[in-house]
Parts: C-alpha cells; sequence; structure tokens
C-alpha cells in the first residue's frame, strides 16, 4: 500500500500573530512553525500501517523553501520521502490542485490529509482532493482501518459516530482520535540523521487559478477588564450583570 500523507506548515499555537503592509501580510519574524496538529496525527497513524502493513509513506507540502524543516521532521518521525510543490500556500482551491496532481503521477492508494490546517481554518482542501482524483472520501476520521484494497472509516457526526466501509483509493481528513496524543512521535537522533538521506523532492506547480484572496487580516479585539466582586456582595454583582453586562 502506498500512502501519501498531506503536511501543513504552521504556526505554533503559542507564537505571538503580528501582521505586516497594513495588515495584508502575515508577520513570520520570530513565530516557530510546526506540522499542522491534524496532519501529525494522520502522520503517525501512516506510521502505524508502515510497520503494521509494510505500507510506504511519502509526505507532502505545497509551500516555500522554509517549509523544508517541517518536511524533515516528518521524514525523521519515519516517512520514506517527501515531496514540495514549490509554491505559496493561500488558497484551498490551489493547494488541492497541488495535492491531486502529486497523487496522480504517484499511484497512491491512501491519502491522508488533517481535516483543516490551524492557520486557514478553511476545511476545504481534502474533499476538493477526492474529487479532483476520482477517490472515496471520509472527513472528520477518527479511526481507519485497511485490509487489502477494502477500508473501515469511523468519523465524528454531530452527536455521535459514523462507521462507513468504502474502499480504495481513499481520501481521509483526519483528526485526534486518529491516533492519540500520547501516540505522536518525537524524533530520536537515529531518525534525524536519516533524514537527511532520504529524498527530497522539489516540483513545480501545475497551472492553477487561486479561487480566493485574503485581502486584509485582523485580530481579535482584546479582552476588556475585569471586574472582581467580594463573594459575599450578592447585590452589587447582580447590579453589575443587570446595569453593565446587560445579561439579566
Amino acid at each position: 500500500m502506498k500512502i501519501l500523507v498531506c503536511i501543513s506548515h504552521v504556526p505554533d499555537t503559542t507564537s505571538k500573530i503580528n501582521f505586516t503592509e497594513g495588515d495584508t501580510k502575515f508577520d513570520t519574524n520570530g513565530v516557530q512553525f510546526v506540522i499542522n496538529p491534524n496532519d501529525e496525527f494522520g502522520l503517525t497513524r501512516a506510521m502505524w500501517f508502515k510497520e503494521k502493513q509494510g505500507a510506504t509513506v511519502d509526505v507532502v507540502n505545497v509551500g516555500g523553501a522554509e517549509t523544508e524543516s517541517t518536511l524533515r521532521k516528518a521524514l525523521a518521525i519515519g516517512a520514506d520521502g517527501a515531496i514540495r510543490v514549490n509554491a505559496a500556500a493561500t488558497d484551498g482551491f490551489f493547494v488541492a490542485k497541488q495535492l491531486a496532481e502529486v497523487a496522480k503521477n504517484g499511484g497512491y492508494d491512501l491519502i491522508i490529509a488533517g481535516r483543516e490546517s490551524i492557520d486557514y481554518n478553511g476545511g476545504m482542501v481534502p474533499g476538493m482532493l477526492a474529487e479532483l482524483i476520482g477517490a472515496n472520501f471520509v472527513n472528520n476520521c477518527i479511526n481507519l482501518e485497511v485490509d487489502g484494497t477494502a477500508a473501515t472509516a469511523i468519523r465524528e457526526i454531530d452527536g455521535g459516530k459514523e462507521t462507513s466501509s468504502t474502499s480504495l483509493p481513499l481520501v481521509i481528513g483526519g483528526q485526534k482520535g486518529l491516533v492519540e496524543e500520547s501516540d505522536l512521535r518525537i524524533p530520536n537522533m537515529r531518525g534525524i540523521m536519516m533524514a537527511r538521506k532520504k529524498p527530497l523532492n522539489v516540483v513545480e506547480p501545475t497551472d492553477a487559478e487561486k479561487e480566493t484572496t485574503a485581502v486584509k487580516f485582523e485580530k481579535p479585539a482584546p479582552r476588556g477588564a475585569v471586574k472582581l466582586v467580594d463573594a459575599g456582595n450578592i447585590d452589587e454583582l447582580i447590579s453589575l450583570l443587570h446595569n453593565e453586562a446587560k445579561v439579566i
């Protein structure tokens, strides 16, 4: 089984976010980038298929040269090879087109993507990718088993879980639950050294129009001042909730 894991290069959630050029560009100064958490769950599941079923695992990213450190981390975790599409990942449809081209050329049986990236939170790419390559699709996937060309997937739905039987080729939008956080892997020194010798191929993007453009970014409004009320002063609390907060 050949597996392709889609990797997004995203800011660490602890990073302080700022914008430049009139709030039209993301300021990368001082920002640490990581593997998108939803993608990391998928990569770890792919490692399970590699170890238990002898699958081969490639990782792919759409981005500039600055994203290669993230791909190298994926290689250090255990992926066999990496592909970087040399283009900025600023539009969901454009990214899906690039990933589809890689998937078609590689003849992959299973494509694992995160259900969304934590920077743009678009949640569009896995579904569009599946449509572009004519593969089955399961989103919000929290468990996946593969037996030959048959697959059983469990996904989260409103109020519960849904189990689906499907077949390869398959695209999933994975999330926490596909593996648990305790299963995530930290590259060891041997993995880091081996990653230097593994192939990282750079390919130029295929022609595709970008359907969306970010015009301006805006940070959330800062939190307002907090008023503390003595635990025994119920009258003041009620007055503030009624007259200032206007919630009662």
